[in-house]
């Protein structure tokens, strides 16, 4: 059986990024422009590359097309395909371990220089790092929600589940090749047919994960406490996202608008970078261990 289409996700950059990576000056002119300030972190699939978790659209990622909200919950091919990749992926994604940029995040909230942190992220990573203040604006990967009765289990629940249903599973995908893990916990697997996808046990309704799918909206309690973080700051620091999504650029946007200054931490261009007082085209691991350093 053929893998379900999925729809091509959105903004792309027109053209590559022809900055040279940020150096020794351009990390203290970072530094300079944040001394003093309290700021959040705004951060996206690019500070977790180096824990070994592909993002979505940086300079060496491939294509990908996320499954969206209609998709899955509308076909019961879109849930298989999506279950049965997402069964694989999650146990790569639980065993991934926070890096020098959650670290380096973590360390400075400590020292009440990080007000806090939006996440576009639902690995976790932050908060396994020690950020206290952490605001999961997708969601996270690690509790599962029916769709019809709202009754909320854990991954880890239901992985147990799918376990049961789908012996061998892992193990035959292990046999073929290595497998790409995308930042939501799927998997690039072609082959799902004769997967079995489990119902909630209370109402037999349709089980997904609690994190937020293209087209889906945020919820406005996440997206009103996200804002009132931002204000809270001086600045905000994006690390890691290409801001080609509104749930992320909204914040830079209205940060901007409120006179604050933005710094983009990026490989790559963003959607952003017009509202930004500094871009940095730099890994996030790096930069913000300097920042932590030198703050």
């Amino acid at each position: 059986m053929t893998a379900p289409r999925i729809l091509p996700s959105r903004w792309m950059p027109a053209e590559p990024d022809a900055r040279p990576p940020a150096g020794a000056a351009d990390l203290a002119e970072a530094a300079l422009l944040l001394a003093g300030r309290s700021w959040v972190a705004l951060t996206g699939a690019g500070i977790s590359t180096d824990s070994g978790i592909p993002d979505y659209r940086g300079p060496d990622a491939p294509t990908r097309n996320p499954m969206t909200f209609q998709q899955f919950s509308a076909d019961a091919d879109f849930r298989r395909h999506y279950w049965a990749r997402n069964h694989y992926g999650w146990h790569h994604l639980r065993r991934t371990e926070p890096n020098a940029g959650h670290r380096a995040l973590a360390e400075l909230e400590r020292r009440g220089l990080v007000v806090g942190v939006i996440t576009q992220n639902v690995d976790l990573l932050h908060e396994e790092a020690g950020s206290k203040r952490v605001i999961d604006l997708h969601g996270h990967y690690n509790e599962v929600v029916c769709l019809s009765c709202g009754n909320r289990i854990s991954r880890a629940d239901l992985d147990r589940r799918l376990l049961a249903l789908n012996p061998g599973f892992l193990e035959r995908v292990e046999e073929v090749a290595d497998i790409e893990i995308a930042p939501d916990a799927d998997a690039v697997i072609e082959q799902t047919e004769g997967f079995v996808v489990a119902a909630c046990e209370v109402c037999g309704g349709i089980l997904k994960p609690d994190i937020v799918y293209f087209g889906e909206p945020v919820p406005p309690p996440r997206v009103a406490a996200a804002y009132a973080l931002v204000d809270a700051g001086d600045a905000l620091v994006v690390a890691g996202s290409s801001l080609a999504v509104m749930s992320g650029l909204r914040f830079v946007r209205h940060a901007a608008a409120a006179g604050k200054p933005v710094v983009i931490i990026n490989r790559g261009i963003t959607r952003g970078d017009k509202y930004a007082t500094l871009r940095l085209n730099s890994g996030t691991s790096e930069a913000l261990a300097y920042l932590a350093e030198h703050l």
